[in-house]
Parts: C-alpha cells; structure tokens; sequence
C-alpha cells in the first residue's frame, strides 16, 4: 500500500514513492534484476502497482473471470481504455475456449460480452471473422506452453494501455534525463558542438565554441568583395569581387585556406556565386554581368549562358546538378532554367513577372524562392504549381536559405533580417536586429550546428551572430575596416566562418583559442 508522499530535492517537488518507482523501472529495463529486488525489498514499494500485479497474476493463470472483474474494479480508469484492456482479454480468453472446445462459452462472451465494450464494430467483427477462421481449418490443439507465450504477449499489450499510476510509460527515468539535457541544451545559446553532454554537471557552452576570433585574412582581391559561400561538403570557398574575377579557394586539413583558382573571364564586377550541390561546378554573375559555369577541378570556364543582353542578377542549382534557374533585374527577361549546356528547360516571363532581385531553390527541388520587386517573396512548387506571396513592409537586399531547406531568411534596409518557413505555417516572421543596413546589399547566412545560428554582414564593418532563438545578438565580431557585404558559414566546420567586405578582404573565423592571425 503506497505510504504517505515524502518529498525530495531542493525545492520538494519530487515525490519519493514515484521516483523510487521509476528507478526501479530503469534497473529493471537495465537488467539490473537482483539490484531492483534489494531495492524494492528495502524500500517496501514495488516496480508495478498492486492492481496490476493482480491483473498479472490473473492473466497467466487464465483466470478470466476474475481479470474481468478485477478491471472493473479499477478506480480513476477512463472507459474507453478499459474497453481496450478488455477487449484484449476476452480475444484470448474467446481463443482458448476454441482450442479446448469449450465452443459455447466462446461464442457466449463473442455475442453478450464483447459488443458491449466500447471499440468499434469492424474491430468486433474482424475479431469473429479471424477467430471463426481458425474454427474452419481446425488447427491441431495448441500447446500449454504456447498459450503460456500467449497470455505474456498479452500482459506486454496491457502494460502499455494502462496509464500511471497503474503502470510506468516505457523508460521512464530515460525520458526524464532526457528532457532534461534537451532542455538545457536548447537553452544554451553558444551550444555549436555536437559533443555528447554529460549528467555530472550542467551543461553550458562558452563563446569558445562560437567563430569570434580572425585566424587568416585573404587578400589575393584586388578591390571590394562582395561574395563568399563555402561548397556542400565544407572543403572550398568562392569569394567574387569588383575587380571582376571570382576566387575558388581549398580548405585544408588544418582549417588553413589556400588560392586554388582566379577565375578571370568576366568584363565586369562578379556580385554572385553558387556552388552545385555535388560540388564539382561553380556559378558566378553579377548585375551587369552574363553567367558562367565552371569546372571547380580545372578552373576552365565551361560555359556562357544567353547573350550580351541577358544579364543575371542571382542563380541556384537544382539538386541534382544538372539544371541551374536563374533571374535577371530586367523584367523582360525574368526566371529562367536551363542545363549545364546552355538549352533553356523552362522560363517564367512576362506582365506579371517584375525584376529579380535573389532567388533560391529548395534541396528536394520542389520550391523556388525569389525576391520580386524589392518588396515581394514568391515561394512557386515547382510540382503543384502553387504559388504562395510574402509582402515586406521595406525593401529586401536578399535571401539565404537553410541547409535542411525549411527556413529562409531576408535581409531588409529596416536594419531587421526576417525568418520564414518555407512550408507557410507562420503568419510571423521571427525578427532579429542589431546590425547596420540602410544603403547596401547586405548578406546573411545560416550556420552553426543544426544551423541554429544566424550570421549577417553590416555596413558598420562589423559581423553579428545571433542564436536563432534570440532576436539580439550574441556576438558581434570586430576586424574589418569597411562595410561587411556577405558571410558564409561552413556548413561542415560549425565553428568556421567567411565574411567579405569592401575593405579588399575576406576574413575567416574561428574559435578563440586558435592559434595567432595568419
């Protein structure tokens, strides 16, 4: 009989009986067997409930009867629950009838019994249907021990449709820890490690695990950058700039970037890049600029898309690397999709289609996302052909989308940048601000572990980081000597991080015990 409740811990809210349970549910489930015993013998409480012990004890010996009655008895039982257990019981009870040939009882408790509960009749007729089944092909009597199997797959099936307190959800203390570390875990706002979290102590991350601290400085650019994005797989970096030319830099094994390729083919300044998702071709254009493909290997341009008068503002890959959309700010010339070879799969023009400021495509290749006339963001699926709008209340300079596709962000000259949900279940966006923007393009990114970070360029010359359940900033990183046009965050390196600007420069960033500027 359970004892009157002794509270534990600092603030007593922890009821003794109920947590001496659940430990013994764990050493049980742990296979502890002996160490729960000693426990429950000590302490007089035991893992499962009287009640059910009762219904246990019933249930092996086949005393149907008094199963009945007993789950009858129970106090606090919802009905429909209780018509679940019993309904359980009487399938078995109705199936051994049968194989003993006690065929009067069975249909008994089939016909008076059974239809009285409160489960559906498709669920009673199936259950006639299977149990007349096995009366026509008349099976060989089974064994005892088979129904001994039986009725213990049915005390499994009854434990988990009784509720506490007559029974403990499965792994009960597990949950319990568990939610605990994700609770703490979900609070910690510098948590970009994927190391396991220990039980010693609680957990809570330092600004160590954040990219705060310059570790190397490029400066093969010749004037203002105003592109970066690291590939797929983390292991380079393209950077575009006002002199015209794109840089394919390598990552090495020791976070270290070296010049792999000067891209050098365009007339004009390169404001764009996009890696295709195998990693293997390079896109660069730019507002006044035509598109070009490269192959990251080589460094050779492989193609030229459209004519001296398509000019290209933004561009993306579909996911298997073979087809690539882009849009261009003159309106006449709208979206258009095309493969490596230059022949154009479809296009999206006229009346309705006004200028295009950004775009982006989601990594299944369902959703098209595009910027429309500084205030409008169109989200197309590319199968329904279902179009959704967002309006803005200010200009959008751009848009970045998330690694697992189901978010997007916007930067706006209001000095906010704007998170979406690609799905439309937000009638919202979550806001985060803190950063300088009212003249320039300026880029964001997300990053970190799980992608829970935000990261924006300011024309204060600085970058900020956000926690992306914080709408303040939680860093704000000081180097660059000019306005910060974009950043990038390598999506296999959480704690390393590009960011160009209009002092010639590209930063990369790390933790702050990394070794001295390079």
């Amino acid at each position: 009989m359970e004892s009157s409740p002794t509270k534990l811990g600092s603030k007593g809210i922890i009821n003794k009986y109920e947590f001496i349970r659940v430990i013994l549910q764990s050493l049980y489930t742990l296979g502890y067997k002996k160490s729960a015993a000693c426990l429950e013998s000590e302490s007089g409480i035991q893992h499962k409930s009287l009640d059910f012990q009762l219904l246990e004890s019933q249930i092996l010996k086949g005393n149907w009867e008094n199963c009945i009655n007993t789950l009858n008895a129970i106090k606090d039982l919802k009905d429909d629950t209780r018509s679940s257990v019993l309904f359980l019981v009487f399938k078995q009870c109705i199936f051994e009838c049968i194989n003993s040939g006690n065929d009067s009882s069975a249909l008994a408790a089939l016909h008076e019994q059974v239809p009285s509960l409160q489960v559906s009749k498709e669920k009673v007729q199936k259950l006639a249907y299977s149990l007349l089944t096995l009366k026509e092909i008349e099976l060989d009597k089974i064994e005892d021990n088979m129904i001994l199997d039986l009725r213990k797959r049915l005390v499994m099936e009854v434990e988990k449709l009784l509720p506490p307190p007559l029974m403990l959800p499965d792994r009960r203390l597990e949950h319990l820890v568990e939610t605990a570390l994700t609770a703490q875990i979900d609070s910690c706002i510098y948590r970009n490690s994927s190391d396991d979290v220990s039980l010693y102590e609680d957990h809570c991350c330092g600004k160590d695990q954040m990219p705060t601290k310059t570790i190397q400085i490029l400066t093969d650019h010749r004037d203002e950058v105003w592109f970066v994005q690291f590939s797929s797989n983390g292991e380079y970096l393209a950077s575009s700039s006002k002199d015209c030319t794109a840089i394919i830099w390598k990552v090495m094994e020791d976070g270290k970037l070296t010049l792999k390729h000067s891209l050098r083919s365009h007339q004009n300044a390169v404001s764009f890049v996009a890696w295709s998702p195998d990693d293997t071709k390079l896109l660069t254009c730019g507002n006044a600029e035509l598109l070009k493909l490269w192959d990251v290997e080589t460094g050779a341009c492989m193609h030229t898309f459209g004519d001296d008068g398509f000019i290209v503002s933004s561009c993306a890959w579909f996911p298997d690397s073979k087809r690539l959309v882009c849009g261009s700010s003159d309106p006449e010339k709208g979206i258009c999709m095309w493969d490596c070879d230059g022949n154009e799969v479809k296009a999206w023009r006229g009346m309705r289609m006004p200028k295009v400021l950004d775009l982006a495509v989601t990594p299944d290749g369902e959703q098209l996302i595009s910027i429309l006339s500084d205030k409008e963001i169109r989200i197309l699926n590319l199968g329904k052909k279902a179009e959704r709008v967002i309006v803005e209340d200010h200009s959008i300079t751009s848009l970045s989308l998330s690694m697992d596709g189901k978010f997007f962000i916007v930067n706006l000259n209001s000095q906010e940048i704007h998170l979406w949900d690609v799905a439309g279940k937000w009638q919202k966006p979550l806001k985060y601000m803190g950063h300088k923007q009212n003249k320039y393009v300026i880029r964001s990114c997300f990053g970190g572990l799980n992608s829970m970070f935000i990261a924006s360029g300011s024309e204060n010359s600085q970058v900020y980081i956000w926690n992306r359940q914080n709408s303040k900033p939680i860093e704000v990183l000081r180097g660059h000597s000019m306005t910060v046009n974009c950043v990038s965050w390598n999506p296999k390196r959480p704690k390393m991080l590009a960011s160009a600007s209009d002092d010639h420069t590209i930063r990369i960033w790390g933790p702050s015990q990394t070794d001295k500027t390079q």
